[in-house]
């Protein structure tokens, strides 16, 4: 393996048919795959290799070399050498068990069999044998096992079908078919064993839709494309066995292309690591100083220790998993569950201030339904009723074509019955726009055991528009390479199929040419308007207007549009233009250049037919989320690639477009002058006429950067949103306009960008992440859309209709848009809000830790002495103080998941990055000097010149050593229980275990047992029990923690009291209502409310009886105390109801006076309690 030559790059590949020496010249790959990083001897090697290329693993080695150099270091090397090597050791452990698993599955893959065909018989070789140029036989529902040619198959005309789920996700079935020439050669064997064709095709990559080649033998030569070739990794479906040759093998197929390398995460710019990294400070230029120095440099690293490094990712991954196992988040539709691909990004969920989403099948459900149509200039799908006035469609109404076809579709609503009158009565234009959409697609058919037929689609639009054709008369039936069989009317009729001019992000429409049996030649073409109605013949100037209202009306209504046209085609000229596709299919330079120049020679001159319009509905709860997400501060921009109306009206139906809005600007421009100005005209709309763009605040020159001052957007008042389509948008990103569309689009609350490519996509996300500080997030579900996801900072893929790619390419993953809003506000707002609080009190309880030893340095000469046991510095941060911190990462939370749900301005403090910056970092240092004062002044000052009980001196340095050291473990235990919000059995069990754990160790590590046996190590012997027992020791161990506790309790007392965040408001509102509540629902509230309304109702004397919350007896004669009870408990009944009405907002109606009012609120505050908000 090592010793094999490095292979030369190729430019192409050059493969012959059943011949391995001609093969073997070229040193392509065989068909073994090797995913395992490591065997026995390379794994310790390589492994020690990558672990130490990280920064942290080096800064601790380094370490600890200067801890074996006695002239420098005060420490013994086991203080730094065991956390490194329990981290080293771990992550060994699981890079090593993640490889094992490896090499089980490549075992597995290499070992799997298949039939070869060497020496004129097919016989049974193992996957890992299987050369270049090699024909093999698959049979139904077998892997492939390495990318193939297709050669023939059990199907006529050479087809098969394959499932692709493996590479893109994609369920649906998908057709490939041999060359016609090769096709004919069949299961014969000895024909294909004389088989010596010369493939020379494109050299090994990653590209899943593409494949470019020539295949040469017997004197021809016949283009390859990507229908012809069928990848590893796919299934074989519904065909009985096939056989193909073998192109590329191994690591060399698009499977193991698209699968990389391994790699290790490395986020740029990452806020949270930016205090990770301990930052040297400038060397001394005193020579005499430089041991000193060295050695205070070992000694005071425990500030940021190892175990930051493995804690932080064990609590990432703990957040993770809350993520894959939120219910919440779980959709029964398809069972599927939220995924979290990733690790290293869930503290940026909870920092998003913009999102960009797909629309269709992101907001909507992508299941279409044929709504309307316009033919000839008329709109079909809309009901009148007897005064000629459009109704609303209802199931009352018997659907087109139920009663007369009977392969309708039962589910088809389309109520309009003048469609079929004229398909009886013949119109041509009608006949022929439905057969345009019998014709025109890439639907795959097959019938069930009941001879039903059923659709295998790529795309809904084209299953929801040959779904329609079907239920109007024009049932497609099957196709081959050569043919389309339909039914029209009844008759089956084949056509010839000529060409086929595929759909792309680029072209956006897609053509056939066919030969119909008069022999005439046809070219049908649906696409969108913009892009066809630009090839459209001069004639067809008025039905072109009428069709374009047609369109615009369809749109507002919210559906998705498709514009249908065709051509007639001379047969000479399509004969020409056919040899000229031939050659460029044929060429290898430039081959999809020229294909593509002869598809838009051809695409002009067209008729138009008129226009189709599908319904996409929105998605269940996308409104609440795009609303909720909206109060959080959240901008949502929709990248869609519909037409602007349809755009608008979907924004508008989800509450993204509002008619509240002071202005919604529309940039429509053809050049880049047209869009610059429409920007100048909005941003001086937007400021005002009279505002002056030069009054300092607000700047707008072309030399300015793109980076906006948030002064800027302060100064705009009032919603406005921004809508823009691809073409304006391709002149707006130009480098001298776009500064101009950042600023206008970021100052707006909605963008709408519609008629975009998936490359604008990215590029807009491009644009806003480039030149805004700001986290970016990316939603889609389709292939269109991965551009967009790996572009923004966190990419979301929705499992819908549309395959995987979206999800492969994302680093979340869930079925419905409506998750989106509990993965910020819930999951992300947690993660951020405990990786905060867990960073603030690691360095808090580190400096603390940390600066004793500095402190100690002026009485002993700064000679490095170290305060503590080395055993306790080894074990404080992996031992005695790793667990609580944890705890409180992972499970901390300041409200429930349901009241960050509520009330989402609760999400703010995290895009603002409140709760971890520079300022509270050194208030966290501030901290940590503080309590590292007092751990080291009190016991220096208790000590000095004291002696204990039995009379002996207690100042000796080990007990002055272990005093300190109980001090800070019950210290920082102490300040985590106050910094805990939420707490579980778990908190309990490790803060308070830690404590326990603390003085096991140390009465352990201080025994006759261990001095016995390590005498060098273990010097403290007796110390603890002689220190500890004394109670002077133990005043002095609580005196240092109510000084260094006490100020901070204090300061945050007042804090919450005069300076409430959000979120200590949240908290003491649902506090104050669990009290109202609790007090409104016992049986004393109940017994007062019936007496006080009994007594107000009647004003009678109450009778005697027992009142629960008295506690005795009401006697006649007791009537000045029942009277004082009366008010006391009426008092407070009557400020619980206030507070109660204050925090459940109600608004009740004026005729609800006096008791019924009370009532209400009672009611209120006891719904409440049945959500059981209790946080704290």
């Amino acid at each position: 393996m090592f010793c094999s030559k490095k292979k030369s790059l190729e430019v192409e590949r050059i493969v012959k048919a059943n011949d391995r020496e001609y093969n073997e010249k070229y040193q392509y790959t065989d068909n073994r795959i090797h995913t395992c990083k490591y065997n026995i001897l390379t794994f310790l090697p390589i492994n020690l290799f990558e672990q130490f290329q990280r920064v942290a693993n080096v800064y601790f080695l380094f370490l600890l070399i200067l801890q074996l150099i006695p002239e420098i270091s005060s420490l013994t090397w086991f203080t730094t050498i065991v956390p490194l090597v329990l981290v080293v050791t771990m992550t060994a452990v699981k890079d090593a068990t993640d490889d094992y698993f490896r090499h089980k599955s490549d075992n597995q893959v290499n070992n799997r069999q298949s039939e070869v065909l060497i020496d004129s018989k097919l016989q049974n070789e193992k996957w890992m044998n299987v050369k270049v140029g090699d024909i093999i036989k698959l049979e139904n529902n077998q892997f492939v096992a390495a990318d193939l040619l297709l050669l023939s198959s059990s199907e006529p005309h050479g087809l098969c079908y394959i499932e692709t789920a493996e590479l893109d996700g994609e369920t649906n079935l998908k057709v490939r078919h041999a060359l016609s020439v090769t096709s004919e050669l069949g299961a014969d064997i000895s024909r294909l064993a004389e088989f010596d064709g010369i493939v020379v095709c494109e050299a090994p990559n990653n590209k899943l839709d593409k494949f470019t080649g020539v295949l040469s033998w017997k004197g021809s030569k016949h283009s390859l494309n990507n229908e012809k070739i069928i990848l590893r990794g796919c299934v074989l479906r519904n065909t009985s066995w096939c056989f193909g040759m073998v192109i590329f093998a191994g690591p060399d197929t698009k499977l193991m292309q698209n699968s990389g390398n391994s790699i290790w995460e490395n986020q740029v710019g990452d806020q949270f690591r930016t205090f990770l990294f301990w930052n040297e400070g400038e060397k001394n230029s005193v020579f005499s100083g430089f041991l000193t120095f060295w050695s205070y440099i070992i000694i005071l690293n425990t500030v940021v220790p190892i175990s930051l490094y493995v804690s932080v990712e064990v609590i990432r991954l703990g957040h993770s998993y809350f993520i894959n196992w939120d219910r919440k988040m779980y959709y029964s539709g398809k069972a599927t569950p939220a995924q979290a691909r990733t690790t290293t990004l869930n503290e940026e969920l909870g920092q998003i201030e913009y999102v960009f989403s797909d629309k269709t099948g992101t907001l909507t459900e992508n299941i279409m339904t044929f709504k309307k149509c316009s033919i000839n200039g008329r709109i079909y799908g809309e009901v009148h009723d007897v005064l000629g006035q459009k109704t609303d469609m209802t199931k009352k109404k018997e659907a087109v074509g139920v009663s007369v076809n009977p392969q309708a579709d039962r589910t088809f609503q389309f109520f309009d019955h003048h469609l079929m009158e004229s398909i009886k009565m013949g119109d041509p234009k009608v006949h022929e726009f439905l057969r345009l959409l019998a014709l025109c697609h890439t639907v795959m058919s097959e019938e069930n055991s009941a001879g039903e037929l059923i659709y295998q689609v790529q795309s809904p639009d084209e299953g929801a528009l040959v779904t329609a054709a079907k239920n109007l008369g024009f049932i497609f039936k099957s196709r081959t390479p050569e043919t389309i069989t339909i039914e029209e009317l009844g008759t089956l009729v084949t056509y010839q199929l000529l060409a086929f001019l595929d759909f792309n992000n680029f072209r956006k429409r897609m053509s056939v040419i066919v030969r119909n049996p008069e022999g005439q030649i046809k070219l049908y073409s649906k696409g969108a308007d913009t892009i066809l109605f630009e090839r459209l013949h001069p004639s067809n100037e008025d039905l072109l207007t009428l069709t374009s209202d047609h369109l615009s009306e369809f749109a507002g209504e919210g559906l998705r549009t498709l514009a249908i046209a065709y051509r007639d085609l001379d047969d000479k000229y399509f004969k020409e233009w056919h040899k000229m596709l031939e050659d460029a299919n044929a060429a290898v330079d430039e081959r999809d250049e020229r294909i593509a120049g002869l598809y838009e020679e051809i695409e002009r001159d067209l008729m138009l037919l008129g226009a189709t319009a599908v319904e996409d509905k929105l998605q269940e709860g996308v409104i609440e989320t795009v609303t909720s997400l909206s109060l959080a501060n959240i901008k949502i921009w929709v990248l869609t690639g519909d037409k602007q109306e349809t755009a608008i009206n979907i924004g508008y139906a989800c509450n993204m477009l509002t008619d509240d809005m002071h202005d919604v600007f529309i940039i429509a421009g053809n050049t880049a002058v047209e869009v610059r100005e429409e920007l100048r005209k909005a941003k001086e709309n937007l400021f005002g006429q009279n505002r002056s763009f030069s009054n300092g605040h607000v700047v707008f020159e072309k030399k300015q950067p793109l980076e906006l001052d948030s002064v800027v957007e302060e100064t705009v008042t009032g919603d406005y949103a921004l809508i823009i389509n691809g073409h304006s948008l391709a002149h707006a990103l130009e480098n001298d306009v776009k500064n101009d569309l950042l600023e206008l689009a970021c100052m707006c609350k909605t963008v709408v960008c519609c008629r975009v490519t998936p490359l604008q996509k990215a590029q807009v996300v491009e644009l806003v992440k480039k030149h805004r500080n700001a986290v970016t997030l990316a939603i889609g579900d389709g292939a269109n859309d991965v551009s967009m996801i790996k572009s923004a900072h966190i990419g979301v893929g929705i499992s819908g209709q549309e395959g995987l790619q979206a999800v492969l390419a994302s680093d979340y993953a869930f079925a419905q848009f409506r998750y989106l809003q509990r993965l910020l506000l819930v999951h992300g707002r947690w993660s951020y809000f405990r990786m905060c609080k867990f960073l603030r009190y690691f360095f808090y309880k580190n400096f603390a830790f940390t600066l004793v030893h500095f402190w100690f340095g002026f009485f002993c000469g700064f000679s490095a002495q170290t305060v503590y046991d080395q055993w306790f510095i080894t074990l404080f941060n992996i031992v005695y103080t790793s667990l609580p911190v944890l705890a409180m990462g992972i499970f901390d939370q300041d409200v429930n998941d349901q009241n960050s749900m509520d009330c989402p301005q609760l999400y703010k403090p995290g895009q603002l990055n409140l709760l971890f910056n520079k300022h509270k970092f050194f208030i966290c240092m501030a901290h940590g000097i503080y309590t590292s004062l007092v751990l080291f002044f009190i016991p220096y000052g208790a000590f000095y010149n004291v002696a204990g009980e039995d009379g002996q001196h207690i100042a000796d340095y080990q007990s002055f050593a272990v005093t300190m050291a109980t001090s800070l473990v019950i210290v920082v235990s102490v300040q985590i229980a106050l910094d805990t919000s939420y707490w579980t059995i778990i908190n309990h069990v490790f803060v308070w275990g830690s404590i326990a754990t603390y003085f096991s160790i140390l009465f352990t590590m201080h025994s006759n047992g261990l001095f016995g046996i390590f005498p060098r190590q273990f010097p403290f012997v007796g110390n603890a029990r002689h220190s500890l027992t004394q109670k002077c020791i133990w005043l002095v161990i609580l005196l240092t923690t109510v000084a260094s506790v006490m100020p901070v309790v204090a300061f945050r007392f007042l804090k919450v009291d005069l300076f409430p965040t959000l979120s200590d408001q949240k908290r003491l509102s649902l506090h104050k209502v669990a009290h109202c509540v609790e007090f409104i629902s016992s049986g004393c509230f109940l017994s007062l409310w019936v007496s006080f309304v009994s007594r107000s109702a009647s004003g009678r004397r109450l009778k005697r009886r027992q009142d629960p919350c008295v506690g005795e007896s009401l006697r006649p004669g007791d009537q000045a105390r029942e009277d004082l009870d009366m008010l006391l408990l009426t008092k407070r009944a009557m400020e619980s109801l206030s507070h109660l009405e204050k925090i459940c907002e109600l608004k009740i109606h004026p005729r609800h006076q006096g008791w019924k009012r009370h009532c209400i609120i009672a009611l209120a505050g006891l719904k409440i309690y049945v959500r059981k908000p209790q946080t704290q």
